[in-house]
């Protein structure tokens, strides 16, 4: 079982890649962030043309994120679940095929001290008390998948010291991610790309990708009978070079 995730930076403008990518890839899951659009003008249509359905948490301008699947869905989720009222459309969960699969997209936090960063923390803290309360770590099969807006070691860094004390990859967030992760979750790209240098992200500014100047942000974690299921990871870094592109590559996993 294939699953993807992947920010598309706006499906309005990256549709196209989208569906080739479905046709190229032919993932059995795609979780996608950073749609920018209401559900009412994702291109349904053109995804189940390509075989897939979609459960879809969409926000005007900012934000969404959507599940695609070859494989039938069930129990969609949206949102974090708790009493905080938070109108941005970061997270969406359906069960398929026994697994929940989550697909996430972590506030970007903007400086380090501002109330956006505070905001990004929080949200992480809160993402992690919803897993606790829907999930039993030692019993179920669960991908969080999505932009965690974090790289959490430095060799998942192109240039450490650019990047270091920003809001990607200060210790505040490293640490938050931990604390996420310690409710039962494993980074399964990492076992298969231990000595990092494997990115994700790359700025549009500075000729990000061209430079190799990028970040490992982008991610699935796994609670551990679903990790110890892993066979294989992977960036396409191909469709980031394409014309026009997401600044994020997908990553792919795949399951036996």
């Amino acid at each position: 079982m294939k699953v993807a995730t992947w920010n598309v930076n706006s499906i309005r403008a990256r549709r196209q890649h989208v569906l080739d990518w479905l046709d190229a890839a032919q993932p059995d899951v795609l979780c996608l962030q950073e749609l920018k659009v209401a559900e009412g003008d994702f291109p349904y249509a053109d995804i189940q043309d390509c075989g897939y359905e979609a459960a879809v948490f969409g926000q005007k301008t900012y934000n969404g994120v959507a599940i695609l699947s070859r494989r039938p869905m069930s129990s969609v989720v949206e949102d974090l679940g708790d009493a905080e009222d938070d109108p941005q459309a970061r997270l969406i969960s359906a069960e398929v095929s026994g697994l929940t699969i989550l697909s996430a997209y972590f506030p970007n936090g903007g400086e380090v001290g501002s109330d956006k960063f505070e905001y990004k923390l929080r949200w992480i803290r809160r993402l992690r008390e919803a897993l606790s309360r829907r999930f039993d770590p030692r019993a179920d099969q669960v991908a969080l998948c999505g932009d965690f807006n974090v790289a959490p070691f430095d060799d998942d860094i192109g240039r450490p010291s650019e990047w270091r004390s920003s809001v990607l990859a200060c210790d505040a967030v490293r640490d938050a991610l931990t604390e996420l992760a310690s409710f039962g979750l494993e980074d399964v790209f990492r076992p298969f790309h231990p000595s990092g240098g494997v990115f994700s992200w790359w700025d549009y500014r500075g000729r990000g990708f061209e430079r190799g100047n990028g970040l490992r942000i982008d991610h699935v974690y796994c609670t551990p009978k679903l990790a110890q299921r892993t066979i294989g990871a992977i960036v396409d870094r191909e469709e980031r070079a394409r014309s026009s592109p997401s600044d994020h590559a997908p990553v792919l996993v795949e399951f036996a």
